[in-house]
């Protein structure tokens, strides 16, 4: 707020109402001390039909990581609602506030499934706020796989939305491994709200020709990072096998 009032050379009353005035515009949001320019998400359903079988790819190395019997906390992102369709017919439970996923999974016998709370957000097909918070803070899960608008050079986990955030860390509280799924077009991808570190990361699953520097920083960090081309190797030199990710 004082370096806007500096630059503009008008008053923090000023930058104040003008601030006020383009939140009701929905033109920004207002945090602590100024405010975030929130990027356009395309809908779900457009998003969902980009890069489908690089996605696929993806999500059918990630279901190679879970066993039957457990329970996977599955977030809003087009590539986990991918993964969801690994998922047919396998003995687990299946913990989302993804609407896409509920879709796919409702009819599988197979799979116990638990629909967070929460208001309904019909662009990105998901349920979000503080119920779904409240929820995720009643559970516990073997396994978190979540999606992100961008992952920059240094590891942080970004998303474009303020309002999506918190539900998404609490879903890191609730999972004993967390995994983030990432295509190529999330490095550096966008959004200016930071989800996670590196360090709250437990493997990464990528195509083989997702920004390497990263995957460096990542690897270091001790995130495992997992290839959907040939044989992977975990970056801090370790093979990556077939099965469940270990400590």
């Amino acid at each position: 707020m004082a370096e806007l009032s500096e630059r503009l050379d008008v008053s923090p009353a000023t930058i104040r109402r003008d601030l006020l005035k383009l939140e009701a515009d929905g033109l920004l949001t207002r945090v602590h001390g100024g405010a975030v320019v929130e990027e356009e998400q395309p809908p779900f359903d457009e998003a969902a039909g980009v890069r489908v079988s690089a996605k696929d790819a993806i999500a059918e190395r990630a279901a190679m990581m879970i066993e039957d019997g457990q329970s996977v906390i599955l977030d809003s992102g087009t590539t986990v609602h991918r993964l969801a369709r690994q998922l047919r017919g396998r003995r687990l439970t299946v913990i989302t506030n993804n609407l896409a996923v509920y879709d796919e999974l409702i009819e599988d016998e197979h799979v116990e499934l638990m629909l967070l709370g929460g208001m309904v957000i019909r662009e990105s097909r998901m349920l979000d706020g503080f119920m779904a918070e409240e929820n995720l803070r009643q559970v516990h899960a073997d396994w978190l796989f979540m999606g992100a608008c961008g992952v920059r050079p240094g590891g942080q986990v970004m998303d474009t939305t303020v309002a999506e955030v918190p539900a998404r860390r609490a879903m890191i509280a609730a999972g004993d491994k967390v995994v983030l799924l990432a295509d190529r077009t999330k490095f550096p991808g966008a959004g200016m709200v930071k989800i996670c570190g590196p360090e709250e990361l437990d493997v990464l699953v990528t195509d083989a020709s997702a920004d390497e520097a990263t995957c460096v920083a990542l690897g270091e960090a001790g995130v495992q990072v997992v290839s959907t081309a040939g044989a992977a190797r975990d970056r801090s030199g370790g093979q990556v096998r077939n099965g469940p990710v270990t400590s």
